[in-house]
């Protein structure tokens, strides 16, 4: 007897076959310079910053079904669910540095979960307080031409401004969430040297679209701000929230000083901050998230549990005393450092040398079961070429402000892949 598929179903065979089988390339690059360079307030802007980076931006979308994006808003909801029971709570704090211990108000700008999606559904592969290619995803989206009639169903929200409104409520949220005024005057988007980033781009984008809501914006060097007088200046001016773009989670370093001392003050709002990150990126989270007896014990609801069961690869801390049984079951693991960011020193397990595999046996490190990326074949040079691809949900507060994909090379998502970089996600 033949069966109907449900609706589900469909949509995630359409997108598994525009995935493989849709080749059109939908980004106009012409237009995109030169709305960035509108954007930025003067002409030469998409020349110099984006131009040197040839692989930041992929020519063609990811669909994506959406049974799989909610399945991934649910797991996301599990976890900020999971972030708000008393005993979950102690157990992720009690392994963080002392700065993260004291909760300002903040919920943290621009949360970043990446999923990758196999046949059984997205699988959350980590989660990020400093993640990166918000503002530029949100650019690209309208950015885009449709080339056929999937892609125009599927540019229609993706070509709104409900990003931008929602970047700028966020902010404010931040602001009154930590103090009672209506919205700070000043923002500095703050990161090392900023204009050596490579998503420097992202940082002018940003702080436009906060001069364009009526909030006074500048970019800065972490390690120029000064402390004094219980207010935080940069370039003499005075600062009232740090959009926080570090990856020094705990502001340790030499150079965050004034930073860290206004932070822990109260004189400024940060966010992301460290409270921030100990609650929802320390990789050591995930050994927690990943363990439902552990879940049930902290009071989390079956529903619950049961989504982050089936959405996260179990993950377990790498010790002296396991680390043996783990070599020997290293072909079905990826490895990563617990205080490592953006891809560094992680390794697939099948490609551990025993130089590397003495490092992660001392510690340091968790073991979490491989979860194989999804797949975007491209046209490039005239040949088809297949393409690993994540998707990223920027989220705030537990609510989804945007959703994007990264297609690459290698162990990792990277920027260095030909006919890869950041994709829009046209949901189907």
């Amino acid at each position: 007897m033949h069966t109907v598929p449900s609706v589900a179903e469909a949509s995630r065979a359409i997108s598994t076959r525009l995935n493989r089988n849709c080749f059109c390339i939908t980004l106009d690059r012409a237009a995109l310079c030169a709305a960035l360079d509108q954007e930025a307030g003067y002409t030469g802007f998409c020349e110099a910053f984006m131009k040197s980076r040839a692989n930041l931006f992929s020519n063609v979308p990811v669909f994506l079904a959406a049974s799989a994006l909610g399945e991934m808003v649910g797991i996301v909801d599990a976890i900020e669910c999971a972030t708000r029971l008393p005993a979950y709570r102690d157990a992720v704090l009690s392994w963080a540095p002392e700065i993260a211990q004291r909760d300002f108000g903040p919920a943290g700008a621009l949360m970043g979960y990446d999923f990758h999606l196999d046949d059984d559904g997205p699988k959350l592969i980590e989660v990020n307080t400093n993640a990166g290619g918000a503002f530029l995803n949100a650019f690209l989206a309208k950015a885009q031409k449709a080339c056929c009639a999937e892609v125009e169903q599927g540019l229609i929200s993706a070509k709104d401004d409900k990003f931008e409104t929602g970047a700028a409520a966020m902010f404010r949220n931040e602001w009154r969430r930590q103090f009672e005024t209506e919205s700070p005057r000043r923002i500095a988007i703050v990161d090392d040297r900023p204009e050596e980033q490579y998503l420097y781009p992202e940082f002018v984008l940003a702080k436009q679209l906060l001069v364009k809501h009526g909030i006074d914006a500048v970019i800065g060097d972490a390690s120029e701000l000064q402390y004094d007088g219980g207010k935080l200046r940069l370039g003499g001016q005075e600062i009232n929230l740090v959009y926080n773009r570090l990856v020094d989670f705990a502001l340790d370093l030499p150079e965050h000083a004034a930073l860290k001392q206004a932070y822990q003050d109260g004189a400024v709002v940060v966010t992301p901050n460290p409270h921030n990150h100990a609650l929802f990126a320390s990789k050591r989270n995930l050994t927690l998230l990943s363990d439902p007896e552990v879940l049930e014990t902290f009071g989390l609801s079956p529903e619950m549990r049961l989504r982050l069961a089936g959405g996260v690869p179990r993950t377990t801390l790498v010790t002296p005393e396991n680390a043996d049984a783990f070599w020997q079951s290293r072909k079905d693991l990826f490895f990563k450092p617990l205080s490592g960011h953006g891809g560094k020193a992680v390794y697939r397990g099948d490609k551990v040398t025993r130089g590397v595999w003495a490092e992660i046996a001392r510690g340091g490190y968790v073991a979490q079961v491989f979860a194989a990326p999804g797949q975007r074949m491209i046209e490039i040079d005239g040949s088809l070429a297949p393409r690993k691809m994540d998707v990223r949900l920027y989220i705030y507060d537990g609510r989804l402000l945007l959703a994007a994909a990264r297609l690459y090379q290698g162990q990792t998502t990277n920027f260095r892949t030909p006919g890869g970089g950041f994709a829009p996600v046209l949901v189907i």
